[in-house]
């Protein structure tokens, strides 16, 4: 069951006064400290935007796998580390990840391969060390992520006669604990274009919310109905219009609940 906390994902790479749209739109449902914005596109030429981000203290998570150009190149792609690091330094320059500044900066880890990420304190410690004497940047908090059996990352697997194995290494290590904090119980994503999902890997799979309205049956006995069709923020008059909707869920679920679990907000246990 979905009880929704004020939380939403715009990509950074669209153009500052079409943010401020969503944002304005998205305002009228969702408080100020509550806006988390993906920052992974963030590149030169955009400094409009980080001044507007900085304006309105966006929350922002960037993901980055590695501390080394290496893994992240071959992870994302020649070039994409020093991309990333520029837009760090960007945002350190702005205030972004400074304490005092009240201007969040976290980074995102995952995994380069099949097996789940390290203790996210550990981590952390590592991450400080490295980018700050190789790049002087500093940050506010480490998430460590789950790789999910899907898209990109499925693909590689099977390539390497590994997507089996790993979907085995998730279900093996499955804690029931995680259950209580996974991202889609709390947290909605949406869309570009209004589409609402339960989480980030929903909307890669084109798997939408569905909105249900609950109604009485045979006296006290409750049941879901399903909305006719998939809810958009346009649709809402607040968040709570959600509360009690069921979960979409598939296989590739067993990745936010396997280890010490899996969020946009690193590990839940």
């Amino acid at each position: 069951m979905k009880f929704v906390h004020a939380l939403f994902v715009v990509p950074v790479q669209v153009q500052s006064h079409v943010l401020l749209l969503i944002m304005t739109i998205l305002g009228l449902f969702f408080e100020q400290n509550d806006k988390l914005v993906n920052a992974n596109n963030l590149l030169s030429g955009q400094e409009d935007l980080v001044t507007f981000l900085t304006e309105h203290k966006v929350h922002i998570a960037a993901s980055l796998p590695c501390y080394s150009a290496k893994n992240v190149n071959l992870q994302r792609g020649s070039g994409v580390f020093d991309k990333s690091i520029q837009a760090l330094r960007l945002l350190n320059s702005a205030g972004y990840g400074k304490e005092g500044t009240n201007l969040e900066l976290d980074l995102v880890y995952n995994p380069l391969g099949a097996f789940l990420p390290p203790a996210q304190e550990d981590l952390k410690v590592k991450y400080e060390e490295e980018l700050w004497e190789m790049f002087g940047i500093r940050f506010s908090k480490l998430f460590t992520i789950t790789n999910m059996p899907i898209k990109r990352f499925a693909d590689f697997l099977y390539r390497r006669g590994e997507l089996e194995g790993y979907m085995e290494l998730l279900v093996r290590n499955y804690n029931l604990n995680a259950m209580e904090t996974v991202m889609c119980r709390n947290i909605l994503n949406v869309g570009w274009n209004g589409q609402l999902y339960d989480c980030d890997f929903n909307q890669q799979l084109d798997m939408p919310l569905i909105q249900t309205r609950r109604s009485l049956e045979e006296g006290d006995k409750q049941s879901d109905t399903p909305s006719r069709r998939p809810p958009t923020v346009w649709d809402l008059e607040t968040v709570n219009d959600l509360n009690g909707s069921v979960i979409v869920v598939d296989n590739h679920c067993f990745g936010c609940t396997a280890g010490m679990g899996s969020s946009c907000q690193g590990t839940v246990v």
